[in-house]
């Protein structure tokens, strides 16, 4: 079991919750949630992600990951705009925060 924030996340029967509230998610938003989940607080770079998630061993410009990592953030109920779950890092990668910085500050 995984759990970050107010989120969890359990590998074995593929149930996620944020709060007491049960989030149905694809198979592919899964695994990303998953692949950042499993370190929090790091970034997770694309070539990583497409290498975890859609078993590739390249990155393309495609949207693929965006795509995805949008839907995931909707139900999740992470503003887009100012996200406290899952962080995008220009050139970098996606991290999922350890606290809700708008929490802390």
């Amino acid at each position: 079991m995984f759990a970050v924030q107010d989120v969890r996340l359990d590998p074995t029967t593929r149930q996620v919750w944020r709060g007491d509230r049960e989030i149905r998610l694809s198979r592919k938003e899964f695994q990303l949630l998953q692949a950042l989940m499993a370190r929090p607080g790091e970034i997770v770079t694309r070539v990583e992600l497409m290498a975890d998630v859609w078993q590739t061993t390249f990155y393309t410009n495609s949207k693929t990951i965006d795509v995805h990592l949008g839907w995931l953030r909707r139900k999740l109920d992470d503003d887009p705009r100012h996200p406290t779950l899952i962080t995008t890092h220009r050139g970098r990668g996606l991290r999922f925060e350890t606290v809700d910085r708008t929490v802390a500050s």
